[in-house]
């Protein structure tokens, strides 16, 4: 199991630590609603350095990236990211992730803690055409993301760079918490603004230390893994081997506006053919209309308690007080107000088709 350069660091804060993607994490630390609502409403702070990041470099970098993402990555000017996937070669997902143009001929590629290795080997396999520089920085470098309404103000104070002047998916390499050179991104997996700071492991410990600092009149609190993912569900974003993998589509998977047909990629004419003719499931979203907790794996039945599919994420949403979650249903229950069940051991509980997101703030 690999640490993070701050695992010791939520062990003495009492952090419940679990494995999770090979490395040891903090899952919670007060308690999951708690941290859950102290980032929809103040701000709070996620150690995430468990994520990978290959840099992407030379005259054939965007036409690498062009060529094994869905996204027009020709879109991006320096300082912007952009939300994307890696298509497979037989319909499903190799990964989702983050592309940030750095400089004229240099992009980061921000992936999946469990798919470092995986993502590494597909995007090699084609880079034997294109040969652009490809570095994996994954063990060197620490991720913390800083989310919540207050995340602005409170570490406004650390750095020269004017916060409230970053729009969403849009980046700064600047000055933070008295490091000169930091990437400072107004991105996020939480749906409640703030920034995803990424640093040297090495710097990660002052990074963090001069944000509790600065976030202290702010009730700033650490936040573990648990509530990240009920944040996240909350707005209904895809947690990668829940949600989509391998042998989901991304139209399936309602990425289709992540997937642009201005360019040839992995893969591309098969899923031009599905977007013409439509897929046969869609992930959908839905709530429960009784009390209880839709939970991953669980079937989800029609009327007649026939299986029609399967839940890829659930839980009891803290800021609804209800039970949410997605699953994968086939296209004619997946209009918005569909009547659904949920099979919970021996009940088969009411739920109803939703348009995301869950929490709208």
């Amino acid at each position: 199991m690999k640490d993070t350069a701050l695992s010791k660091t939520h062990e003495a804060l009492g952090a419940k630590m679990v494995p999770f993607a090979g490395y040891n994490m903090p899952v919670s630390y007060e308690g999951v609603n708690i941290e859950h609502d102290t980032v929809r409403k103040g701000v709070g702070v996620f150690d995430v350095s468990h994520m990978g990041e290959f840099l992407i470099t030379g005259p054939t970098a965007l036409g690498l990236i062009q060529k094994i993402t869905s996204n027009d990555a020709s879109k991006l000017t320096i300082g912007k990211a952009q939300y994307s996937c890696l298509p497979n070669e037989t319909g499903g997902i190799v990964d989702d992730l983050i592309v940030y143009r750095i400089k004229e001929e240099q992009y980061l590629l921000v992936v999946n803690a469990s798919n470092i290795q995986k993502d590494w080997d597909h995007i090699s396999k084609y880079n034997a055409e294109f040969n652009a520089e490809m570095r994996d920085l994954s063990e060197n470098y620490s991720l913390l993301a800083i989310q919540g309404p207050k995340a602005i103000e409170a570490m406004q104070s650390l750095t020269s760079a004017d916060l409230s002047e970053i729009k969403f998916y849009n980046f700064v390499v600047a000055d933070f918490a008295g490091i000169d050179y930091v990437i400072i991104s107004a991105t996020g997996y939480t749906g409640s603004g703030g920034f995803e700071i990424y640093c040297k492991n090495e710097e990660v410990k002052q990074v963090w230390d001069r944000v509790f600092e600065a976030g202290a009149d702010f009730g700033i609190k650490p936040i573990g893994l648990a509530a990240r993912d009920t944040l996240r569900l909350e707005m209904g974003y895809c947690l990668y081997g829940n949600d989509i993998d391998d042998t989901t589509s991304p139209f399936e998977a309602g990425l289709g506006w992540i997937t642009k047909f201005t360019k040839d990629f992995v893969n591309s004419d098969a899923l031009a053919k599905e977007k013409a003719h439509g897929p046969e499931r869609k992930l959908v979203a839905f709530e429960l209309d009784d009390r209880g907790i839709p939970r991953q794996g669980y079937d989800i039945v029609d009327g007649n308690g026939k299986k029609i599919g399967t839940v890829t994420s659930g839980t009891m949403s803290p800021s609804l007080g209800k039970g949410i979650g997605l699953g994968y249903v086939p296209v004619i229950f997946s209009e918005i107000g569909s009547n659904i069940h949920i099979q919970i051991r021996k009940n088969a509980v009411p739920a109803t088709v939703v348009k995301l997101p869950f929490y709208k703030g």
